[in-house]
């Protein structure tokens, strides 16, 4: 077993997670610049089937790089901090201050993995790597919309 081209472009985020670092901050910040320079992806009807999408395929793909690198989780798999950038914008305004709070925050939650996603990031395969991060980056889409009722960033 192997990985084709295109499973290694989208797997690692454009082949960010082989970059030496934090693979999945590089990631994550290239999601962000999706999101901030691609008009379209703050439209809902985008951008929640392409989350779908690419969280059915990274539990897919996720198996397939753990198989084939013979590691939990390995470095070089980054789609799922994309889904979970992507997840923690969802109606997000294209607004710099907000996309800057929304990815540290973002980046603080997925190290952290408060309670359940630690205790999900234990399943096996593609389903423990995605869903981690989904629901990691529920934290920061409820704690960015609070922020949002405070400050009014629209």
């Amino acid at each position: 077993m192997r990985l084709s081209f295109f499973e290694k472009l989208l797997g690692s985020c454009l082949f960010s997670g082989y970059l030496k670092g934090p693979t999945g901050t590089y990631a994550s910040f290239i999601a962000y610049a999706f999101y901030f320079y691609i008009p379209s992806f703050s439209n809902l009807n985008i951008i929640l089937p392409i989350i779908i999408i690419f969280s059915v395929y990274g539990i897919f793909l996720g198996d397939k790089f753990e198989n084939i690198e013979n590691k939990k989780d390995p470095k070089t798999f980054t789609l799922d901090e994309v889904v979970g950038s992507w997840i923690s914008l969802i109606g997000a305004p294209k607004n710099i201050a907000y996309i800057s709070i929304a990815f540290i925050l973002w980046r603080f939650f997925d190290v952290v993995k408060p309670y359940p996603a630690k205790k999900l990031e234990t399943l096996k395969g593609g389903k423990g790597i995605m869903a981690d991060d989904i629901v990691s980056s529920f934290y920061v889409f409820i704690s960015m919309n609070f922020l949002n009722l405070l400050f009014k960033f629209h």
